[in-house]
């Protein structure tokens, strides 16, 4: 699907601000509301630069990641500030305590203008939306959001995953043209398997056989018995799944649609947590670990502790987005495709959707000037506004190579590369393309990506919108299901749980009401398709 050109708009017709969610009404070319006494009345730009004549300000909470600068020293505000008219002041919250702060914002009714890089779950936007506090976003997008208009026209499946079943969106989320950013890519220890001998793993039978060989033949041949044949992400939490699972689950035909573990085949939904394909890649995963091939703090190891087994050279396969954490030994590591599983499959099951990073940004009941702030974050689904708020200044951080921008080498020597964007953390309300993704889509990531390729669905669905009572429903559901999966399928890899209690483990699941959860997963999955 090629991307539609969403280039600078021109200086055209000025209409006036209104406080009206809902949007503005045709009329003789410029809209208004009545100012209140005393004061200017606020001009907003549907196109062009300023956004607004005379300047106003906005107060956002937005999370702020441990890499992170402060936001008023980023360039991308500090410039976008001269060229909009519209200053910001952010309230940053840390990514520890983010979520309690946010719910105690909207309990105590206490809110900004808007949230930045807020991370809200569908659920707390159907919530906040029906109680007034968040403000529908559909009518305004026609006309202040050129660029995120482009892009639903684009790929429909944005549109779908951000409406709610009233036909309403509270909340816009990051969009990732590039799919190479919405993969983890599956790394293997070239150097290792040259040393060896060995060809690149094309069945699971095969990469047993090469783990094996990386446990026990010295393929780094310092005399130790120091390689980790293989790792993975430890769980972010409970309810958030399994990294590991969710990795290998395509070799056994287990899809992961719908923000779930769900296979769809001809309109179907299944949940396939309990079957007897999920029972076969517990199995293999538990082969791995009772012989020491997987990871024994696959489970438990911190971010940190992942992130420094891939630069350190002693893992033989892992699963990571780019190759930004093995830079130095870069060329010790090459991508494979997924690898065939007992049945044939061989699916790239893993993996976001387009509309990535739900509930990025949403504007409040208390905006004065709504337009304006959804003109100011459109600002950055366009090229010229992702690539300020990913690279900073051209000249002084980056520069163009063929119309592409790249770090400086200076700048990345320095160190300061996410002190100086809100990207580094994740989550922030922009457009993701190859355009601008030099830095975590190099030739290495895009050779990598080349071979999962083949194996991606055709679409990524994305977790549905449900209406509140269900949504409710389905949260109470998830959190038992879940929480019980995620505890029982550990035991299974980790062998202090046996398969024979599988029965039993199938039985709970059913006690627990997962049919209900797949037939509320699959009203929903009719209803975005009608």
């Amino acid at each position: 699907m090629k991307r539609k050109h969403l280039g600078k708009a021109t200086i055209s017709t000025m209409i006036a601000f209104s406080l009206v969610a809902a949007g503005c009404q045709s009329g003789s070319g410029t809209n208004k509301e009545s100012a209140p006494e005393g004061s200017p009345e606020t001009v907003v730009s549907k196109d062009g630069y300023p956004i607004v004549q005379q300047p106003i300000k906005l107060k956002m909470f937005s999370r702020i990641a441990p890499v992170n600068g402060p936001f008023k020293d980023m360039p991308v505000f500090q410039d976008y500030e001269k060229t909009s008219n519209v200053q910001v002041e952010f309230t940053e919250v840390p990514t520890d305590g983010f979520q309690e702060k946010k719910n105690l914002l909207f309990a105590s009714n206490e809110l900004p203008d808007a949230l930045f890089r807020s991370g809200l779950t569908p659920l707390e936007t159907i919530r906040y939306g029906t109680a007034g506090q968040l403000i529908p976003l559909e009518n305004l997008i026609d006309d202040y959001a050129p660029n995120f208009k482009g892009l639903m026209d684009q790929y429909p499946e944005i549109r779908s995953a951000i409406t709610t079943p009233e036909g309403h969106i509270y909340a816009l989320p990051a969009v990732v043209t590039l799919g190479a950013a919405r993969t983890d890519k599956k790394w293997i220890n070239q150097a290792w398997l040259k040393q060896l001998n060995l060809k690149e793993p094309e069945t699971t039978e095969d990469l047993y056989n090469v783990l094996v060989a990386f446990r026990d033949k010295d393929p780094n041949g310092n005399g130790k018995q120091d390689e980790i044949p293989m790792t993975a992400r430890a769980s972010s939490g409970p309810g958030l799944g399994l990294p590991v699972v969710s990795m290998m689950s395509g070799s056994f035909g287990l899809d992961l649609q719908l923000g779930y573990n769900i296979n769809l085949e001809n309109n179907k939904v299944d949940i396939w947590m309990g079957s007897e394909r999920n029972k076969e890649l517990l199995i293999y995963l538990n082969k791995l670990y009772n012989e020491k091939l997987l990871d024994p703090e696959v489970f438990s190891h911190k971010e940190a502790q992942y992130l420094a087994k891939q630069a350190s050279g002693t893992a033989g396969f892992f699963f990571d987005q780019t190759n930004n954490p093995f830079l130095e030994i870069a060329d010790q590591y090459t991508g494979i495709a997924p690898p065939e599983g007992p049945h044939g499959d061989r699916l790239q099951s893993q993996g976001a959707p387009v509309p990535r990073d739900f509930g990025a940004f949403a504007i409040t009941s208390v905006n004065k000037n709504p337009e304006a702030t959804l003109r100011w974050v459109d600002y950055f689904y366009g090229e010229e506004g992702s690539t300020l708020l990913r690279f900073g200044r051209e000249g002084e951080h980056y520069e163009l190579k063929d119309g592409i921008p790249y770090y400086k080498e200076e700048f990345l020597k320095s160190g300061n590369q996410a002190k100086i964007t809100p990207y580094a953390g994740g989550g922030a309300p922009h457009l993701i393309s190859d355009k601008v993704a030099s830095y975590i889509n190099p030739l290495q990531v895009q050779e990598a990506q080349s071979k999962l390729d083949p194996f991606m669905p055709e679409i990524r669905y994305a977790a549905p919108m449900f209406d509140e009572e269900t949504a409710r429903k389905v949260d109470v559901l998830r959190n038992d299901i879940d929480k019980y999966y995620e505890e029982q399928s550990t035991k299974f890899i980790a062998g202090s749980l046996s398969f024979d209690k599988w029965d039993e483990f199938q039985a709970t699941l059913q006690k627990m009401n997962i049919d209900e959860l797949e037939k509320l997963y699959q009203d929903a999955y009719d209803a975005m398709n009608k």
